[in-house]
């Protein structure tokens, strides 16, 4: 099953937050799921990951981009899509469209209006680890 994780998911596990952080390396090292990226999502990754904001140290830094570039899958991107609701994110819901993801982590409330654009199951990570991973493992 194909799976995109949004940039605050990633953030909130590399701060710690059991939940987030569980789910990720769930999706990441079970062979039955695949963690989707694209060009821009990954660029994104890594940039967030960076800011000064968060201080996060170097090996944290590292160890994070490692599991990035390891267990991810890179897919092509040749959609463009509106998402009025916020532009920014709209690489997310393309990255979607382009790889027939099942699913999409994300703490964003802003994608509650995106489920009419994508076939895609858009879900908490709470959710997700409730009625996919839960019952998965």
């Amino acid at each position: 099953m194909k799976v995109i994780i949004d940039t605050n998911v990633l953030v909130s596990a590399a701060l710690k937050d059991r939940d987030p952080e569980e789910v990720i390396l769930f999706v990441a090292q079970n062979p039955d799921f695949e963690w989707i990226v694209s060009q821009v999502i990954l660029e994104e990754y890594k940039g967030v990951l960076q800011r000064d904001k968060f201080g996060f140290p170097q090996a944290l830094l590292v160890k994070w981009f490692d599991v990035i570039e390891k267990l991810t899958t890179m897919v092509e991107v040749d959609i463009d899509i509106e998402f009025p609701r916020d532009q920014k994110d709209a690489k997310f819901l393309a990255c979607a469209l382009a790889s027939n993801a099942e699913f999409f982590i994300t703490g964003d409330l802003d994608f509650t209006q995106a489920q009419k654009l994508v076939k895609t199951t858009i879900l908490s990570v709470s959710l997700f680890k409730k009625i996919v991973r839960d019952v998965w493992s």
